[in-house]
């Protein structure tokens, strides 16, 4: 009997996507071994995705779909996608085609020879300009530096999970999900392939700057609570700092020397103060997330689906 592979797919406002990755994946596996289903997510989509996704669904009984009654995010799209794929390994990939489908013969091979988890790295793209790249390599360090984990830098959400690893996301309630983060945490035997992403098919990246340090906020706060230990040593070194100042505060008094600058002081009181609301935004985040967790919300409501006539 063949082995099942379960390829989770999210979508938001990719009509034009769907069928070529869908026929990108199929041709891939007229050449191998295996079973396969593909399980597209519509993150609530605002354009035709869900309509193409449901008419391809009908060509082929190996194609399904979930329907999100609104966006709830790329991390709990794919989430979502994990929690109803029950193949012997599940695969996770973009929608547009950056992933490419060309590399799922080499996931599998590493997944036979024993890896549980076997995940990708984008390699630099040239292309890019120098400070979008720098801004990125800075991305990974301060993740690593600020977190406890170590993801390598490039790390992408196209990944093979065995299903003994899926069954443990199962378990994961978490209303924020930092999934590459948490694919590290796990553990199991790992093995990573770089590969240089292609040219999106067709429309543009969604994730904007805003998402993209949203996502790091989370990733950090998710694994980590350095970013708290961090306040309080900014705390005791500008303390210390201030008491250093305390001799000429006493000199000038004693010798009736004018302290003049107010535009130096104003700019430090203004400097301390932004300090403060930073510290103090770092623990609301901490707070957020309890807050967030505490309500026990379901971390996204599914519409419609066709998974049930499996």
């Amino acid at each position: 009997m063949k082995k099942l592979v379960s390829i989770v797919i999210p979508a938001y406002n990719e009509a034009d996507n769907i069928f070529v990755i869908a026929e990108s994946i199929k041709n891939v596996f007229s050449s191998i071994h295996y079973d396969y289903e593909i399980i597209l997510v519509d993150d609530g989509s605002a354009d035709h995705t869900l309509e193409k996704i449901k008419e391809y669904s009908n060509t082929s009984e190996n194609i399904f779909f979930l329907e999100f009654s609104k966006n709830f995010g790329h991390q709990l799209a794919v989430k979502a996608g994990m929690d109803h794929a029950y193949g012997d390994c599940v695969i996770s990939m973009d929608c547009d085609m950056q992933h490419p489908p060309e590399l799922i013969p080499e996931m599998l091979q590493k997944w036979e020879e024993g890896f549980e988890v076997v995940y990708t790295i984008r390699e630099e793209d040239k292309a890019l300009s120098k400070g979008k790249r720098s801004s990125s390599s800075l991305f990974y360090k301060l993740l690593n530096w600020l977190s406890d984990i170590d993801l390598e830098p490039g790390a992408a959400d196209f990944r093979l999970l065995d299903q003994k690893v899926v069954n443990i996301f199962r378990n994961f309630h978490e209303n924020e999900p930092f999934l590459r983060g948490l694919v590290k945490w796990l553990g199991f035997k790992q093995y990573a392939i770089k590969y240089n992403p292609a040219a999106r098919f067709s429309g543009k990246s969604k994730y904007t700057v805003k998402k993209m340090f949203r996502l790091a906020l989370h990733g950090v706060t998710s694994f980590s609570i350095k970013p708290l230990y961090s306040a309080v040593y900014l705390g005791f070194i500008f303390s210390f700092a201030s008491i250093l100042y305390i001799p000429y505060v006493i000199y000038a008094f004693v010798n009736n020397v004018e302290v003049s600058g107010w535009a130096s002081m104003l700019m430090t009181i203004v400097f301390f103060g932004g300090l403060q609301l930073i510290i103090l935004g770092i623990i609301g985040i901490y707070v957020g997330k309890m807050f967030m967790q505490t309500k026990n919300r379901p971390n996204y409501i599914i519409r419609s689906t066709n998974i049930q006539n499996k």
